[in-house]
């Protein structure tokens, strides 16, 4: 069994009257696609800012490799090596695909933008951007400016620029969302291809696509993680299954 990358121990965090996480205690195991579900107004988004870095918990433990990580921001987690995709992003809407993801790749090695030049300038920096794009199937797309792109397309760079960063762990939030059939499908088999290579967290309400990317499930319901496991075991919980999946959505 793989050693975990990121835990928690009793994360709470209270705002006002309402204790948004209760005594939230998750591991998410080095190498493994871990996807956290649950009904709206379960506490997905307040444990998501308390993993990345960005909400302060008001008491408990995150750990990240290893490390007492609970006291630091979002920045310092990221340079060592946690990735958080899809929330407000820093993808420049007037630079090329390409482009964007040289910028990343600089800001991850601690250049200075003073002298920036376009990446197709640089080869290094070209021939690591341009892997990437074609990682995540933008290759084709890489002088197309950023504002130019589709739901779907946008979803992908934002998976680019997280790659750039030279993650240990992806929290992916909603991919997903907004998606048609097809887009959809696409970013599933992007996220397959992803797996295995890199530790995923993945935040979602497509249940279809959980089954199939998930190796353990995480259910939030009110703010505790009320089941763990596999997505035979979540699928044959009673609990989860009352509480958030309902008997139609797993027959």
């Amino acid at each position: 069994m793989s050693a975990p990358l990121l835990e928690t121990h009793a994360l709470c965090k209270r705002f006002g009257g309402l204790l948004a996480t209760d005594s939230v205690s998750l591991s998410v195991r080095r190498g493994e696609c871990h996807a956290l579900i649950g009904p709206n107004g379960a506490g997905k988004t307040t444990l998501i800012g308390q993993l990345s870095g960005s909400l302060r918990p008001d008491a408990g433990v995150v750990r990240f490799d290893g490390r007492d990580v609970t006291c630091l921001g979002a920045h310092q987690r990221a340079m060592l090596g946690f990735a958080r995709s899809f929330q407000i992003t820093s993808i420049l809407n007037d630079f090329s695909v390409l482009d964007n993801v040289g910028v990343a790749l600089q800001a991850v090695s601690g250049s200075s933008f003073a002298f920036w030049r376009p990446v197709a300038a640089e080869t290094a920096l070209s021939t690591e951007a341009t892997a990437i794009l074609d990682k995540v199937g933008l290759a084709g797309l890489a002088s197309r400016r950023a504002r130019d792109l589709s739901h779907g397309e946008h979803r992908q760079l934002e998976i680019a620029l997280a790659l750039a960063t030279r993650p240990q762990l992806m929290l992916l939030d909603e991919p997903m969302a907004g998606m048609g059939p097809d887009e959809s499908e696409r970013m599933v088999r992007l996220i397959t291809e992803l797996k295995g290579r890199y530790t995923i967290l993945l935040v979602e309400h497509d249940m279809d696509a959980v089954f199939r990317l998930a190796d353990r499930i995480s259910v939030l319901v009110a703010g505790r993680v009320i089941a763990t496991g596999t997505v035979d075991e979540i699928r044959a919980n009673d609990a989860v299954k009352c509480a958030y999946l309902g008997e139609e959505e797993v027959d």
